[in-house]
């Protein structure tokens, strides 16, 4: 015969159902505001066939440069002008804390 159970006692049973609830719509909510998190410009970068590593690029005072396709600059997300582009990476350069053992001069071109 069955055993009968009385109703008094402490159930020991661990009721996971509302926690599984819960991390469901939390997995919906980070899946749904993920892709929004994405800052700046988006720009598809150029194929380049002699590449070479560089480890401080992805420094926090590393200067980051993008021209778009149809030809508005962007020095670190800021859009800025192509005159401006040679004084404010030269001021960048100058304000950098880890300034590299040998100096690289910045070659422009006329981007007009």
């Amino acid at each position: 015969m069955a055993k009968r159970t009385s109703s008094l006692g402490a159930v020991s049973d661990i009721n996971v159902t509302p926690m599984v609830d819960v991390m469901l719509v939390l997995l919906i909510i980070f899946m749904v505001i993920t892709p929004m998190l994405q800052h700046g410009t988006s720009v598809n970068m150029a194929k380049a066939t002699n590449t070479r590593d560089m480890q401080d690029a992805d420094k926090e005072d590393a200067v980051l440069l993008a021209i778009t396709r149809d030809g508005k600059v962007y020095l670190q997300s800021d859009r800025i002008d192509p005159d401006q582009i040679t004084t404010k990476v030269k001021d960048m350069l100058l304000n950098k804390l880890d300034k590299p053992s040998t100096s690289r001069a910045i070659e422009t071109r006329n981007m007009a």
